[in-house]
């Protein structure tokens, strides 16, 4: 199990693409959490509000995700970050592994 994380300009986007990755079985779950960020982009700080879309899925699935993030994500450096999972209860890990498409 991993966890993906990105950054998305705002809620609707991130909706749009934990929609799109929970209904093609790549995701059991994603979680949403608006934050603010501050960071270099074309020579200058930038400070902004995003938000985090954090995808519950398998390891197995990252290139597939990876792939359709890219072709829907409207930023043209999307953050795309594996974070490895080094426990999960069984109960949970079961139910992930069931809702994700083989």
């Amino acid at each position: 199990m991993i966890f993906i994380y990105i950054t998305c300009k705002n809620r609707g986007k991130a909706k749009k693409i934990g929609l799109s990755l929970v209904k093609k079985r790549l995701a059991a779950c994603c979680n949403l959490f608006p934050i603010e960020s501050i960071y270099w982009w074309k020579n200058k700080i930038v400070r902004d509000r995003e938000v985090v879309l954090i995808i519950k899925t398998l390891k197995k699935k990252f290139k597939e995700i990876d792939k359709e993030i890219a072709r829907n994500h409207s930023y043209a450096t999307p953050c795309i970050l594996e974070l490895p999972i080094s426990r999960v209860n069984n109960k949970y890990f079961n139910w992930l592994k069931g809702e994700i498409v083989k």
